[in-house]
């Protein structure tokens, strides 16, 4: 029998031209398309193993090899839950049959669920996977083309010093000394979270996190200011593996009610816990901290990333413009007069003769 039902559910059972049997569920409790499945493997069957044809794969074996050959990738975890949702979409169907028009399709579904932001998330994992396939795996012949949305620039948001004060006059009852260490020194949501003391070292006034934990893939040594060494032994004693805690377990999550409603109370609009980091960025620039230095102390593996602050620091960037005219005019910068710029004894009035 080419179908039979086991407790509410199709199964296919058939011999291929190879004398293999093949039985599986259709996992459907439809006869119509239990037998579609049961054709379709019957004929990809023979068209393999007769025609001597290249085999179809299936999206589902593709997102399963995709997933035991990127085990090693720090966005593993991200790559499992964004598959688990494109298989609500491409469950069983043939690589070679997935079309430009069906991904445009998929994407704006989840541009209308999210953002164009995290739409390009899971429309680049599916660009990956089929190009994979296609240049690696051999398994399909092209890849759609594949546009991602425009996404906006990234934000930049950052408080003032008053506005600091009036956060933590609120009530913030285990996250006070969490916030004023994301001040002290920029460090990621997690990394503050999950920082252990074996990541501490107060005798050198360091600590560091590993490239498992680190955004950029390297590990980040941080120096320790002595307001930030302070707030650490405020918390020695509490845990003996992690540094902050809450009920002598490690905190899950920093964006709760207890911050939202602080944030509401003190006035402050537009900020997320992240904008902490960019807020510790932003002062250190305005007061005269070099970019390439701060892309060191943030952990960021690209300058693009640190250029977006370059902004808040023009006064220091005229005192670089003044170079040039020092160099022109001698320490005494008066303005030329109008017969031209009078040379410096550090310029030549003429040029020599040859």
């Amino acid at each position: 029998m080419s179908l039979y039902k086991r407790e509410g559910t199709w199964w296919i059972d058939f011999t291929t031209p190879a004398g293999k049997r093949i039985r599986r569920s259709a996992q459907t409790a439809d006869r119509r398309k239990a037998q579609e499945l049961h054709d379709t493997l019957k004929a990809e069957y023979w068209r393999t193993q007769v025609m001597k044809a290249k085999p179809a794969y299936t999206w589902d074996e593709a997102g399963y090899k995709w997933l035991m050959e990127t085990k090693h990738k720090r966005s593993h975890r991200d790559d499992v839950l964004r598959l688990a949702w494109l298989q609500e979409h491409l469950r069983g169907q043939l690589l070679a049959s997935i079309t430009r028009d069906q991904i445009i399709a998929i994407a704006e579904i989840k541009r209308t669920e999210s953002s164009p932001s995290t739409a390009n998330r899971v429309l680049a994992l599916l660009r990956a996977i089929l190009r994979r396939a296609c240049f690696e795996w051999e398994w399909i012949d092209r890849v759609p083309k594949i546009k991602l949305y425009p996404e906006p620039k990234r934000r930049v948001r950052w408080i003032e010093p008053d506005q600091v004060k009036t956060l933590l006059a609120e009530r913030l009852p285990y996250q006070r000394d969490m916030v004023l260490f994301s001040l002290a020194t920029g460090l990621r949501q997690s990394n503050v979270r999950l920082l252990s003391w074996e990541q501490v070292d107060l005798e050198r006034r360091t600590l560091w996190i590993p490239e498992s934990q680190a955004k950029a893939g390297e590990d980040i040594h941080v120096s320790l200011s002595e307001f930030a060494v302070e707030l650490l032994r405020r918390q020695e004693g509490k845990h003996p593996n992690w540094v902050f805690t809450r009920e002598g377990k490690p905190i899950k999550y920093v964006n709760t009610k207890y911050w939202r409603d602080a944030v509401k109370r003190a006035g402050i609009q537009d900020f997320r816990w992240h904008d902490l980091r960019h807020t510790w960025a932003s002062w250190l620039v305005q007061n005269g901290t070099p970019l390439y230095t701060l892309q060191e102390m943030g952990g960021w593996k690209s300058s693009e990333m640190v250029r977006r602050y370059a902004h808040l620091s023009p006064a220091h960037m005229a005192s670089h413009a003044e170079i040039v005219g020092r160099i022109l005019y001698g320490t005494n910068t008066s303005q030329p007069d109008s017969n031209g710029p009078a040379p410096s004894a550090g310029v030549p009035s003429q040029v020599p003769e040859k």
